[in-house]
């Protein structure tokens, strides 16, 4: 919700509350008896001070925002539990906020909702301020986000107390509704992301998004309430398509060009990582811009799961002609069926392989034979010997070399295979770069 909009929310409402501050001066009757059968009308309050109402009515009646603040705050000081301190708060505050006095109209702010707790007008803009401060990086950011949340929560709580101004039409009113719940919940739902209650920051960031399309500092917070923690938790599942989607459009309302491209960046990278390539990624951008949400058809297809690879691996490529990768994927990724029509085929077949050494003795050498194992320096495969090494042919731990050896037995998670009936094909040299890298799993 921009600055401009919420001017004219509150100013729209202050000014209907004007009109009906003013109403005292016809006030000083006493109002006419009813007939019988008939409910007398709400009264204003009425001032029956005369010094306090020539003092109430010179002021309100200023038509200059400077002469009416100077007699509204004569009027407050001299008169400060009068009956008409809501509708003379109400006006210096909007007289505040017309002549650019921030500080003041977040004190007349402060004391309105102090002294009437329903207040929406006042809760709107405290709670618009506080939110902005506190993603701006103000210093005292943490309270901003507690303040902004309270004064959130207050005004939702009470908009549906908030009666029509005198003078307002059904549809403005509705209106000013919408924009003031928007308020609310942008700063709750900000409140709640900052303290990682992503499901909360959801729900009302969602609402105040919706409501403001174009709102950049809600938009983008959207889009990270929905990827949720980091690192992930199962309790907090994200949603990747709002993830995506919120992302691309925070991309086109973002305020700067740099910015522009960052957030694309991100958005994009959430759509590979989702989709599994960024093929289609375009489209989507295209969308997100002339769509203010996502169509009720919005999809985006997944990636193959693991086990999907896998099976895809087995359709596509015999056994005997897989790299070791290739098996460790399946053996460890895809569903029995397919771990069988590997595992049957190579068992017991004697294999010849490059892999680097991570462990050495006469019996056993615990070796890295894909290269995301060599990187990470960890042990794939146990490769068991019948008779002892020679000590001085035992290779070297970070070595690579060549050797034999009869798949017997594996686990899938963390993989090892173990192999039997072990031999040295030919000295230990210095490791060399990898070959077969594992297909990356989503």
């Amino acid at each position: 919700m921009n600055k401009i909009l919420v001017t004219v929310v509150l100013g729209v409402a202050a000014s209907a509350a004007a009109q009906t501050a003013a109403q005292p001066a016809q006030q000083q009757q006493q109002p006419a008896p009813t007939t019988q059968g008939q409910t007398p009308a709400a009264q204003a309050p009425v001032i029956k001070d005369p010094a306090e109402y020539n003092a109430y009515v010179g002021a309100i009646q200023q038509k200059d925002p400077a002469a009416q603040i100077s007699g509204l705050e004569a009027f407050m000081t001299q008169y400060p539990n009068s009956v008409m301190k809501i509708p003379a708060l109400q006006t210096l505050m909007q007289d505040y906020q017309r002549t650019n006095s921030q500080a003041k109209t977040i004190d007349t702010a402060t004391k309105l909702v102090a002294a009437d707790s329903n207040n929406v007008r006042a809760m709107a803009l405290l709670s618009y301020v506080d939110r902005q401060k506190a993603q701006g990086g103000d210093a005292n950011a943490k309270q901003d986000l507690v303040d902004a949340k309270k004064y959130g929560q207050m005004g939702l709580d009470a908009l549906p107390k908030f009666t029509k101004p005198e003078g307002t039409s059904d549809a403005d009113f509705a209106k000013m509704k919408g924009e003031m719940s928007a308020i609310f919940n942008a700063a709750i739902g900000i409140a709640d992301l900052t303290d990682k209650d992503y499901p909360g920051a959801r729900t009302d960031l969602r609402a105040a998004a919706d409501a403001n399309p174009q709102d950049f500092s809600v938009v983008y917070p959207l889009a990270l309430a929905y990827a949720g923690p980091n690192p992930a938790d199962p309790n907090v599942p994200p949603d990747p398509l709002n993830t995506i989607w919120y992302a691309a459009r925070a991309s086109i309302v973002a305020p700067t060009p740099q910015y522009q491209q960052q957030i694309e960046k991100y958005a994009r990278s959430q759509y590979v990582k989702y989709h599994g390539g960024d093929d289609g990624w375009t489209d989507v951008l295209a969308q997100a811009k002339a769509n203010p949400t996502p169509p009720a058809n919005f999809a985006i297809k997944p990636a193959p799961t693991p086990d999907e690879q896998a099976h895809n691996m087995v359709t596509a490529t015999t056994p005997e002609k897989m790299d070791f990768a290739t098996w460790e994927f399946v053996l460890s990724n895809g569903k029995q069926p397919d771990q069988d029509a590997v595992w049957n085929v190579i068992k017991g077949k004697p294999v010849q392989m490059n892999g680097t050494v991570i462990s050495a003795s006469a019996q056993e050498i615990g070796i890295a034979g894909s290269s995301d194992d060599i990187d990470a320096k960890k042990a794939d495969i146990k490769l068991m010997f019948e008779d002892k090494i020679p000590e001085r042919l035992i290779p070297k731990e970070g070595t690579s070399f060549d050797f034999q050896g009869e798949p017997n037995s594996y686990t899938p998670n963390p993989f090892m295979m173990t192999m039997t009936n072990g031999r040295l094909l030919k000295a230990a040299a210095p490791a060399k770069a990898p070959v077969h890298h594992k297909p990356a799993s989503q």
